[in-house]
C-alpha cells in the first residue's frame, strides 16, 4: 500500500513503536497509564532543508530507520485509520544502528 503523506522539505513521517504493556516487574499496565511512545519507524522523508546556496542538505535519516524523539515532539495525524507523526529532521534525537 503507498503512503499518502509526502513530507515536505526537513519532515519524517514516523510510524510510533506501541508503547509497553508491561512493567520490568511485569504488572499490565492499563491503557490510562501507557506512557506516549517516543521510539518510531520512519515511513517517508522530505528531500531535505534548502541550505542558502539553494542546495539542499541531505537527510540524516531513511526510511526504515527506528528513531527515537522527544515525547511532546512532532505533529499527530490520522490517515486511512493509522497514526503517524510528522517530525522535523532536528526534532529527531537519536537512530538506532
Amino acid at each position: 500500500m503507498a503512503l499518502k503523506i509526502n513530507p515536505l522539505d526537513d519532515r519524517v513521517v514516523v510510524t510510533p513503536l506501541e508503547a509497553e504493556e508491561r512493567t520490568a516487574g511485569g504488572v499490565i499496565l492499563p491503557e490510562t497509564a501507557k506512557e506516549k511512545p517516543q521510539q518510531g519507524k520512519v515511513v517517508a522523508v522530505g528531500p531535505g532543508r534548502m541550505l542558502k546556496d539553494g542546495s539542499r542538505a541531505l537527510p540524516a535519516v531513511k526510511k526504515g530507520d527506528t528513531v527515537v524523539y522527544g515525547k511532546y515532539s512532532g505533529t499527530d495525524v490520522k490517515v486511512d485509520g493509522k497514526e503517524f507523526k510528522i517530525l522535523r529532521e532536528s526534532e529527531i534525537l537519536a537512530k538506532f544502528a
